[in-house]
């Protein structure tokens, strides 16, 4: 994937508690001047307007893409006529890359770009790694050895910010 940013994402298997871990993870690469842009797959229809808002009302009366803002945010909600799985690449170009040193993917754990793989012994899920070469580190709840692969504590989130401050970091350098 060929972007001027650097994009990490995050794979695992449902349940492993990738947005939990996002969710403390981002506050601090924000401390640390990092701007996030973030990418999340998500597998169900899903609505980001509610039901009787006029979003909501003129997108299900037809209208394709519909976008709203505020001075505060805006958002886009844009309709597939036909279904079809979301492409990252696609994505990440709507994404105003100017404003961000670094995107953050949730989900897309088939397609090739540097990952984070998370696991957790109890949900008994094979790893992703050493079949995806792309995986730059494991963050798991268990001892595990995987060969060269950095392994971290997926409940060490200032050392997993720190992985991520160092990779970004090599990747500025490269």
């Amino acid at each position: 994937m060929n972007t001027a940013k650097p994009i990490l994402g995050f794979a695992a298997f449902s349940g492993t508690g990738k947005t939990t871990l996002l969710e403390k993870l981002i506050p601090q690469l924000l401390e640390q001047g990092i701007r996030i842009a973030m990418v999340k797959h998500a597998h169900h229809a899903f609505e980001v307007d509610k039901p009787g808002k006029d979003s909501y009302r003129l997108r299900k009366a037809g209208a394709q893409q519909m976008l709203i803002a505020s001075d505060q945010r805006m958002a886009l909600m844009t309709e597939n006529s036909t279904p079809q799985e979301p492409r990252l690449d696609e994505l990440i170009t709507r994404l105003e890359l100017e404003t961000v040193d670094l995107i953050l993917v949730e989900g897309f754990k088939r397609v090739p770009f540097a990952k984070i793989e998370l696991h957790r012994e109890a949900l008994g899920k094979t790893l992703l790694h050493p079949d995806d070469p792309a995986i730059i580190a494991i963050a798991c709840d268990h001892p595990l050895d995987a060969g060269t692969l950095p392994v971290l504590d997926i409940n060490d989130t200032r050392a997993i910010a720190v992985f991520i401050i160092r990779w970004l970091q090599q990747q500025e350098e490269t």
